[in-house]
């Protein structure tokens, strides 16, 4: 359990360690027909009387969803887990060092079609103190945290839409606008932690062209 946590968060941080739910609520799954590579993503949680979610802003250079806000990741090297490969990346992208994080535990793999990745999403969390920065400019053009009370309020929330029929949850920060397969992750555990607040899913926002460029979904 957390120590800094408030009371309100700290049975959330002990669901999220007790059992992370296996239904992914609409993320796409692995099939036969695809020949996904492994890739592991890190979902920190501050342990603090505030706790808030690291987000990165993906460099707009980048092949794939070049811009959209994400979560630390990417593919596995050869011989790593998922959780040995989340924590590498967050220190090359962002310079938190493994040993500031604790694993609650992980979501089974999931299918980023654009990509092609099969990536499994650790959830950990952190002290909160330890600096972090974009470190890896070629992949990361910035670092976000945003509190899960933030997260929670209803004005953040919307359904993403796109023309090609896709709709899924999405959180909205002035520019910032997290949503396809990052999106579907915080809301996946933000219900597991009980931290969610009813939202109108009736409110439809386009998702801007910075954030997709008129790629398929992720």
């Amino acid at each position: 359990m957390p120590d800094g946590a408030a009371p309100q968060f700290r049975p959330g941080f002990a669901a999220l360690r007790g059992a992370l739910d296996p239904d992914l609520g609409g993320i796409p799954r692995p099939n036969s027909r695809t020949r996904p590579r492994p890739a592991a993503v890190l979902l920190m949680l501050s342990d603090s009387d505030r706790p808030d979610i690291t987000f990165t802003e993906r460099a707009h250079t980048l092949r794939h969803h070049p811009g959209q806000i994400s979560l630390p990741g990417g593919a596995l090297e050869p011989g790593e887990t998922p959780v040995e490969a989340a924590l590498r990346e967050a220190e090359e992208e962002i310079g938190l060092p493994a040993a500031a994080v604790t694993v609650l535990g992980s979501l089974p793999e999931a299918h980023v079609t654009v990509s092609r990745f099969q990536v499994t999403a650790v959830v950990a969390q952190w002290d909160g103190r330890a600096p972090i920065a974009a470190v890896g400019l070629d992949e990361v053009a910035d670092v976000h945290r945003i509190g899960v009370t933030e997260l929670t309020d209803p004005a953040h929330r919307a359904t993403a839409a796109l023309g090609n029929g896709y709709r899924g949850p999405a959180f909205v920060f002035g520019e910032l606008f997290i949503w396809g397969f990052t999106a579907h992750l915080v809301d996946h555990v933000l219900d597991v932690a009980g931290w969610s607040r009813p939202w109108d899913r009736s409110r439809e926002l386009p998702v801007p062209r910075r954030f997709h460029r008129d790629r398929a979904i992720d």
